[in-house]
């Protein structure tokens, strides 16, 4: 690999993830804009490059076998290898989510694509990772995943969309057992939460913008050689588990 770093940032063509992608790309880094529609994939590529970042367009379907191994050799060809993961494709399955009724098609889609998906990126991508000099793997979660906050007497974390938030909390146990078992390969995995941040997952509803929400990810994706793994972050520190 050269001297470039080279990200892939998965659900990038909108919203935080667009946003995430436009950050790394501003430091100079070659960034995989990873997407599952191509028409939206395209623009977000032009637009980024028109903004001077190095872009290249990532057809990619996080809960597809096929199209995760795919974007894998694409970014073998395309880049020789990746230094930074950040995985940010994300899906609510829609509300009410109530867990007295939610139906349990729902809460498997959401898990296939929030979960596991993360783990079908990670696995394609980590022998690439484990080439790189100062690999980062980032995890966009939630503070709604957090069991702390959501049992904190007075703390209101709004709406009870079972799925959603459970996949979350899924996410972050997921980020922990990947740092305990690559603690010993250089790879820092984190999970990173954005803040409630209006983009279409909520309606629009966030009272933070795209940018402000990308940050976390930016600068867990940028940490020192001798920066924290296993952790929950978001822009104010810490977040309980």
């Amino acid at each position: 690999m050269g001297e470039q770093t080279i990200a892939l940032v998965t659900g990038a063509n909108k919203g935080i993830g667009y946003e995430i992608a436009a950050g790394l790309g501003s430091l100079g880094w070659r960034v995989g804009v990873g997407a599952r529609d191509r028409r939206r994939r395209d623009t977000a590529v032009e637009k980024l490059r028109a903004a001077g970042a190095d872009a290249f367009g990532v057809p990619l379907d996080v809960a597809d076998d096929a199209s995760v191994a795919a974007a894998a050799e694409l970014i073998a060809d395309r880049a020789g290898g990746l230094d930074v993961l950040v995985n940010n494709a994300a899906i609510t399955g829609g509300m009410p989510q109530t867990p007295t009724t939610v139906d349990p098609a729902t809460v498997r889609a959401v898990v296939e694509t929030n979960v596991i998906g993360v783990i079908r990126v990670t696995n394609a991508m980590l022998p690439m990772l484990r080439g790189s000099a100062s690999p980062r793997i980032v995890n966009m979660s939630s503070s709604v995943g957090s069991l702390l906050l959501q049992t904190t007497p007075g703390i209101d974390m709004g709406p009870i969309p079972v799925a959603y938030v459970a996949s979350k909390t899924f996410l972050n146990a997921v980020t922990v057992q990947y740092a305990k078992e690559l603690s010993d390969t250089g790879i820092l995995v984190n999970s990173g939460c954005p803040g409630f941040t209006a983009t279409d997952l909520n309606g629009f509803r966030g009272v933070r913008t795209p940018h402000q929400g990308a940050a976390i990810a930016i600068h867990l994706a940028t940490l020192p050689d001798d920066g924290p793994t296993g952790g929950f972050f978001d822009d104010g520190g810490t977040v309980p588990w």
